[in-house]
């Protein structure tokens, strides 16, 4: 594995043979901190295909501290939880059945209510939880975050409503790509992260997140992310 910390900005970029066990890893160690922290750990999951060998693996983890463990989802299809194209249902195959997790401890987005529905129903129970905390901003400890290959990130497509958001913290967002309406965390919400990670497999992606950390690549809705008091953190598969 080779890693390597980028002057002047928060990022670090490692780049491994070994991606499902680093990652794993890695959201152990942030877990860990922030239970001894804060006494609790609020982890943000990403969808698609390739965290779900990641998924897995975490609930391997014998000692993991999933009784402080808050779960919610960056983002969402507008699909019933038990669709085959729904976020939660993939966490769910892959581990959430699997360990202890009480029902209350997991903020899912409610595809079936439709995009904007939705996205009032999660904002609202994250607004509850923060102001339960005296927070702000309900503000996570890790937001796990995946790329497409046209550089979006959560459901924050290229050119699309949502990447303008500044004041909602969850937000329907109608993506001409694939004709249909998506729920995402917005930008405001996701920079509130202490840590954010990117969660990266495939030579396809290399050209887009290369001209991220090159600086040209400001176009992609990945490059700003940027965490206001936090960390950014890129796992990359070899």
């Amino acid at each position: 594995m080779s890693k390597h910390e980028e002057s002047g900005t928060n990022r670090t970029v490692e780049r491994t043979d070994r991606f499902v066990a680093r990652a794993v890893d890695f959201i152990c160690s942030e877990a860990k901190a922030a239970v001894t922290d804060r006494a609790a750990f609020r982890l943000s999951l990403c969808g698609g295909g390739t965290p779900a060998g990641v998924y897995r693996g975490l609930a391997k983890v014998a000692d993991f501290p999933w009784d402080k463990t808050v779960v919610t989802f960056g983002d969402e299809r507008c699909y019933p939880p038990d669709h085959e194209r729904s976020n939660y249902r993939m966490a769910k195959e892959a581990f959430l059945d699997e360990v202890a997790l009480p029902d209350d401890q997991i903020v899912r987005m409610q595809g079936e209510l439709g995009a904007e529905r939705a996205a009032q129903a999660c904002e609202v129970d994250l607004r509850s939880r923060a102001e339960e905390s005296g927070e702000a901003i309900f503000a996570h400890d890790l937001v796990l975050l995946g790329m497409g290959d046209d550089g979006h990130t959560a459901s924050l497509f290229p050119e699309t409503p949502a990447l303008s958001e500044t004041e909602r913290w969850v937000t329907g967002n109608y993506v001409p790509k694939f004709d249909e309406h998506r729920i995402t965390f917005t930008y405001p919400l996701i920079n509130a992260a202490r840590r954010v990670c990117f969660l990266v497999n495939g030579e396809a992606k290399r050209p887009i997140y290369e001209a991220i950390f090159a600086g040209d690549g400001n176009h992609f809705p990945a490059a700003h992310i940027a965490p206001a008091s936090g960390q950014q953190t890129w796992i990359i598969g070899n």
